[in-house]
């Protein structure tokens, strides 16, 4: 995986626009054969929801068994695709902000 940027910020892959990082051909194998990959980027879930989420495309929207392949799409989507303790950025320091008039 190259880094752009930092050493530790990942590239997106060209095809999907998914994070580049190991499990990426498994999930675009698996994932994206029915839908687009922007359903899977606009998600944060854990691996837990993302697990529930599968179980539930497989029993009411024909996924097929993943078998091997379901813990390592698991361990990409809980780590490139799961709950983010803050948003975008951190929030502005207090001595940033204006101050109100009295």
């Amino acid at each position: 995986m190259a880094a752009k940027g930092g050493e530790n910020e990942p590239t997106a892959h060209p095809k999907t626009g998914l994070v580049d990082a190991p499990g990426h051909n498994m999930v675009m194998a698996h994932c994206t054969a029915c839908h687009s990959a922007s359903l899977i980027s606009q998600n944060k879930m854990s691996r837990e929801r993302w697990l529930g989420t599968i179980q539930w495309m497989q029993r009411t929207q024909k996924l097929w068994p993943l078998g091997d392949a379901e813990p390592v799409i698991l361990d990409y989507l809980s780590t490139w695709y799961g709950p983010k303790s803050q948003g975008r950025r951190a929030p502005i320091s207090a001595h940033l902000m204006p101050t109100q008039a009295k």
